[in-house]
């Protein structure tokens, strides 16, 4: 049996560690807040998430009273 081929890689950047130092937060800190585990923050701050909640995108941009579109943006293929 043969693995099976890695998909695409998606063209989304996620801003998250702008907006804490933005924010003089830390990843433990919005973890609190958020209610999602430092581990998976940090999953989708280094851009290895493969998807995301609404509601966890709902709780994110409240404790960083940002917009989704401040944390998250699309890099367009070269």
């Amino acid at each position: 049996m043969t693995e099976a081929e890695p998909g695409p890689e998606h063209a989304i950047d996620i801003h998250l560690d702008e907006l804490l130092a933005e924010r003089g937060m830390t990843l433990t800190q919005l973890s609190e807040q958020v209610g999602v585990t430092i581990v998976n923050l940090s999953i989708l701050k280094n851009g290895r998430a493969k998807a995301i909640r609404f509601s966890t995108l709902t709780r994110l941009c409240e404790a960083l009273d940002c917009q989704p579109g401040d944390l998250l943006s699309w890099r367009k293929a070269e």
